[in-house]
């Protein structure tokens, strides 16, 4: 981590819209590098009911900047803004090497939710994906079979339930069995 002084070495402005009113550090997880932003896109990076989409047009010019952090937290922005239509252009053109673009999508943030999705989420909310590998927190009685899944066991490349977000599937002692996801949290 950065210390604002040190982050005011390199930028007198916010990192993402260039205003000067207001800086402070802003931890980009799940790296914990930190970068210089105003208080109206803090406001609004913390709190999405406050978004205006306009604001984060100025995206257009911090997405190019040389810090890593930067193109990240700009990349998440465009993602959850797609909608708006522009967003989708700037994202078109923009490149991030991988190692940094794994790094934008750690967070799952840049996934944006419609009502009508089902998103499978471990016990800690982190989002859960096709072939994931899992842990589970509890012991649990495999109905049907005569045995007890123990609790720290793994459940390597799972399967998600694609009608029900509770439900994954994957092999504890060789036998395939459907796992419910508060039971479990993912692996890193």
């Amino acid at each position: 981590m950065s210390s604002l002084r040190e982050l005011q070495k390199r930028s007198t402005v916010c990192e993402l819209c260039s205003s000067d009113e207001g800086l402070q550090a802003y931890t980009v997880i799940p790296r914990e590098e930190e970068i210089l932003i105003c208080t109206n896109c803090m406001s609004q990076l913390q709190d999405p009911e406050t978004r205006d989409a306009n604001h984060w047009r100025c995206l257009n010019d911090s997405m190019w900047s040389e810090v890593d952090a930067v193109k990240v937290v700009a990349w998440r922005m465009l993602h959850t803004l797609k909608k708006e239509g522009w967003p989708q252009d700037l994202l078109d053109m923009m490149y991030l090497e991988e190692e940094v673009l794994e790094w934008a999508k750690a967070t799952g943030d840049h996934i944006v939710e419609d009502e009508n999705s089902i998103i499978h989420k471990d016990v800690n909310g982190t989002r859960l994906s096709q072939g994931d590998s899992v842990v589970l927190i509890k012991d649990l009685d495999v109905k049907g079979a005569n045995f007890t899944a123990k609790r720290g066991a793994f459940m390597r490349n799972i399967s998600l339930v694609h009608d029900n977000a509770e439900h994954i599937e994957g092999k504890i002692n060789g036998q395939q069995v459907v796992i419910v996801t508060k039971y479990v949290k993912k692996s890193s």
